[in-house]
């Protein structure tokens, strides 16, 4: 089973969408893992709220640290923002996913991004498969 980590700073929207999103997509295929360099207090309401029109529910998900341990026992790291804080081990694979903070955006702007995670993780589970 492959490993997915997703990193960004607060662990309170981005990583929490693409975590929820490979989860119900991908199913037992892959573990899904999600962190943060600087984790927020919990996780930001607009990204529950279009999670749930996709029928993906985040909101009993919290903010996690990022450990060394949890890069480590991963297969595929995924940062988002998250710049120099996340440590490089050999022979994983790393992508950067360059998205905008749902953080203090209205509805709208927080669906497009859910969208553009959608279709990034369709992508990716479809290189993994």
């Amino acid at each position: 089973m492959t490993s997915v980590l997703f990193v960004c700073v607060h662990n309170a929207g981005r990583s929490q969408m693409a975590a929820g999103f490979l989860q119900a997509l991908g199913g037992d295929r892959v573990e899904v893992l999600s962190a943060g360099s600087e984790p927020g207090d919990s996780i930001n309401p607009t990204a529950v709220a279009v999670m749930a029109e996709e029928g993906i529910d985040i909101a009993g998900n919290a903010p996690k640290l990022l450990t060394v341990d949890a890069v480590r026992e991963s297969d595929v790291v995924i940062t988002m923002g998250c710049g120099d804080a996340c440590p490089v081990f050999p022979g994983k694979r790393y992508e950067d996913w360059e998205l905008d903070d749902p953080a203090g955006q209205d509805i709208d702007v927080v669906r497009g991004i859910r969208d553009d995670i959608k279709g990034r993780i369709e992508a990716l589970l479809a290189s993994i498969d």
